[in-house]
């Protein structure tokens, strides 16, 4: 492919989150995979501090190996020059100017990335970019109002109850005996706003009630008290805009109690099946919710949805949604769309293309009455 053909691609990662770490091995794999005959890799790196990465931090944040095959960004800049501009110029690492990217990757993770934060400044720069938008973003990052969602559409969640830190201070007992009364034990504490099971505690008995619930509201104002289901974890991804398709249904296994940050990144024992071994019947309705969840949040480009399986009952349950799930060659969400005939590069190419495809839609839209 000629040089003025490529894709200018830009891929930001890191951010402002407690999922840093993940948002990095994202980026680090999305690079690896594409080939740079077909792709101009724009890489925009952002700091624990909210800070954009200088071209030192971002040597220091990717492998030395692939900086020879992108260039470096020390900011977001628009193409057109009649959008806003966030920055100034791209470098490579040996100084020279280059072009800057017609679409952005927001590979971040969690909150100032994955909330609607980063996709509100692209479409205030007029850039387009992969995945959801700036509502189905925030919908999806806090769990109490995509819950309220679901359930407004008729989609079964698990049972749940949202609490503000500030009432903890007033009244912990009164939340815990309310708690035990609607769920009973087991039950789970979460931050509303996070993903990658961090800063998420499994509540066994009275005992341990306050404290899971006091760490949980470290990370967020807000904090989810979940009924603990005793039910298999399955996943479903999602592709595409007003037309988009289901996966099919992959199984977690973790190696501990539940799916923690531990049992995601760290421990080997956690097993992904794929497909899962599951009914015809109860893989078809999985795939149906996945969709119409997706549809309820207004989603756009990509999103894994998470369930259980309930083992008593065999009732589905959502339990999330994921707008920019993991993306390594490893991750659920690249996996399940593998066993569906879609292969790592060709997933990153049909997402480009979903993003360039509703840039092309909000732009044709009217903007005033005259």
């Amino acid at each position: 492919m000629a040089r003025d053909q490529k894709i200018r691609l830009g891929i930001v990662f890191g951010g402002r989150s407690g999922e840093h770490e993940v948002s990095l091995t994202s980026a680090v794999s999305v690079i690896d995979a594409l080939d740079s005959e077909e792709f101009e890799i724009t890489a925009i790196g952002i700091n624990k501090d909210g800070t954009l990465a200088g071209a030192q931090e971002l040597c220091r944040m990717l492998p030395s190996p692939l900086l020879e095959r992108i260039h470096l960004s020390p900011a977001i800049e628009a193409g057109s020059s009649q959008a806003l501009r966030v920055t100034s110029q791209t470098q490579d690492p040996h100084g020279s100017s280059r072009n800057a990217p017609e679409i952005i990757f927001p590979l971040l993770h969690g909150p100032y990335g994955e909330d609607g934060t980063i996709q509100g400044l692209l479409e205030i720069a007029g850039i387009p970019y992969i995945g959801c938008g700036v509502l189905a973003s925030a919908v999806a990052m806090d769990k109490d109002v995509t819950k309220r969602l679901l359930l407004q559409a008729g989609i079964p969640t698990t049972p749940f109850k949202a609490v503000v830190s500030r009432d903890l201070e007033k009244d912990m007992g009164s939340i815990r005996k309310s708690a035990e009364r609607e769920f009973g034990y087991p039950m789970f504490s979460k931050p509303a706003n996070l993903g990658s099971s961090v800063g998420i505690y499994k509540i066994h008995c009275e005992s341990e009630f306050e404290e899971a619930v006091r760490c949980s509201a470290r990370f967020d104002r807000k904090i989810l008290i979940e009924k603990g289901i005793d039910g298999r974890e399955l996943e479903c991804a999602i592709l595409g805009n007003d037309d988009a398709r289901a996966s099919v249904v992959g199984e977690v296994i973790p190696a501990h109690e539940f799916y923690d940050y531990d049992a995601k990144y760290v421990d080997p024992d956690s097993r992904l099946v794929i497909p899962a071994h599951l009914d015809d019947t109860i893989a078809e309705e999985i795939r149906d919710l996945a969709l119409r969840s997706f549809k309820t949040i207004d989603g756009s480009g990509l999103a894994r949805v998470d369930f259980f399986l309930e083992r008593s009952t065999g009732s589905v349950l959502v339990n999330e949604i994921n707008t920019m799930p993991g993306f390594t060659p490893i991750s659920m969400y690249t996996k399940l769309w593998g066993a569906s005939g879609l292969s790592y590069p060709q997933l990153i190419r049909r997402l480009v293309q979903l993003g360039q495809e509703r840039f092309r839609e909000r732009n044709e839209r009217q903007i005033t009455a005259v």
